[in-house]
């Protein structure tokens, strides 16, 4: 695989362009790599924060899963900026872990990497390879042997945004 220069966050941001309805697979890292979500009491308060509607805005959440030191997610975009919809999320899970223990710490590094999934990607493939993320990494032997991930295609109330 080649070698590509680090280029800077800056440079994610240049041409990121947010639309309504456009489907985006997201991952953002824990600040430092830091391994927070190891901790089973954290991961399940992340994970709360990250199923509740609320944290989305008009944006719909497909799919996710929570790793030790990072999160994927497959966002629908609602009408807001999706730069908007992921700092309200990274907002609302640092708020809500902080306000859970004593010690108040950062959680997340600055930006995010995103990628817009094109018409001739298959939405579903795509929340399979972010849910089976915990087995690639060696987490689990299953994706039900790893508890925090969801997706839609589960939850027989979920009113998907796909058209």
């Amino acid at each position: 695989m080649p070698e590509f220069p680090a280029i800077g966050r800056r440079a994610l941001r240049q041409g990121r362009v947010s639309i309504p309805g456009q489907v985006y697979l997201l991952t953002t890292t824990t600040y430092r790599r830091q391994r927070l979500f190891a901790d089973p009491m954290r991961a399940r308060i992340a994970s709360g924060v990250i199923h509740s509607a609320s944290t989305w805005g008009d944006a719909g959440l497909l799919a996710w899963v929570l790793m030790p030191d990072h999160w994927h997610g497959l966002l629908q975009l609602g009408n807001e900026s999706l730069a908007r919809a992921m700092n309200r999320f990274k907002g609302n899970l640092t708020r809500t872990l902080n306000a859970s223990s004593e010690v108040h710490q950062r959680v997340w590094d600055r930006g995010f990497h995103d990628h817009a999934l094109r018409a001739d990607e298959d939405v579903r493939q795509a929340a399979r390879y972010i849910v089976a993320n915990p087995i690639r990494a060696g987490l689990a032997r299953s994706a039900l042997d790893y508890p925090y991930w969801n997706a839609i295609w589960l939850d027989p109330d979920a009113q998907p945004l796909l058209s």
